[in-house]
């Protein structure tokens, strides 16, 4: 099952990266986004309607960490052309009015399921039997959040993808919002637009990040994390989606937690050694 779930989403992931080469306009790439989506989970689920899970831990893992893969992009790719289509008209100001509003309904959406939030995000398990387990579903608490199809649903699974789904949503929201608020403070004659994209791994981005904030390098030591991910994510053409995620990973490092700093110093050193050795073979050659 593990094995195919995993080719079903890499190809899945392969098919989602070449939209953009097959269509134009950013409404038909998230349509046809939505499409793919859309198919690779009905694959998901005739394939699950024919097998039978090992033991109890085999499910809860498919509940709580594959099917939400597949159907928080669905849920997100949804929310991201809802918002383009809905868009107003305007100015500015008026699409920055939109973009609040949306975010201020994601806020009440996280604070109605504060506490599963804080279940999935602090990384808990103890009450993964029942969440991810078909067969507990409590009507009293869980109804808007149910789907109907008991046999290929928990209580909680469908909870998950949409929380990681709006995460991701939020992120977009708060990536768009700074665009308008750089944009408003640049006029288009002093405007540039960054000529580098960031093409390492995001998580280094983000360890990098960390260690500027933590140094207080911007602001006089009065930026939030927040606010430099944002900048960050504008300047090099980069989307870092859940980022607190992936500090998290950091943290939880058993070894090498600062890995990417580590990296830029020896390169940075390598790199000095080599101008020092450049300039003491001129030098030779000068004085020969």
């Amino acid at each position: 099952m593990k094995v195919f779930a995993e080719r079903l989403f890499g190809a899945l992931d392969r098919e989602l990266n070449e939209v953009p080469l097959n269509v134009h306009t950013t409404e038909e790439q998230y349509r046809a986004s939505i499409l793919l989506c859309k198919k690779a989970m009905a694959k998901l689920k005739s394939y699950i309607s024919t097998y039978a899970f090992e033991d109890k831990q085999e499910e809860m893992n498919f509940f709580k960490l594959i099917k939400p893969q597949f159907y928080s992009k669905y849920i997100y790719f949804i929310n991201v052309y809802n918002f383009i289509m809905q868009k107003p008209l305007g100015g500015d100001e008026i699409v920055k009015e939109y973009i609040t509003y949306e975010l201020a309904d994601l806020k009440r959406f996280f604070d109605h399921n504060q506490a599963f939030y804080q279940y999935y995000r602090s990384g808990s398990s103890q009450m993964d039997e029942i969440y991810f387990t078909r067969g507990g579903f409590d009507v009293q608490a869980e109804l808007e959040d149910f789907e109907e199809d008991e046999m290929y649903s928990t209580s909680h699974d469908y909870k998950l993808s949409k929380i990681i789904a709006n995460e991701k949503y939020q992120d977009y929201l708060n990536l768009e919002l700074q665009r308008i608020i750089l944009h408003d403070e640049q006029s288009q004659e002093t405007a540039i637009e960054s000529p580098l994209t960031w093409t390492a791994n995001k998580t280094d981005l983000v360890e990098l990040i960390y260690a500027l904030v933590a140094l207080g390098v911007f602001n006089n030591g009065n930026a939030e994390i927040k606010t430099a991910v944002s900048f960050f994510q504008v300047a090099f053409h980069v989307e870092l989606g859940a980022y607190y995620h992936k500090y998290t990973d950091i943290t939880r490092r058993k070894k090498d937690l600062t890995s990417f700093l580590d990296k830029l110093k020896l390169a940075l050193l390598r790199r000095i050694d080599e101008k020092m050795d450049e300039d003491f073979t001129l030098q030779q050659k000068i004085k020969f």
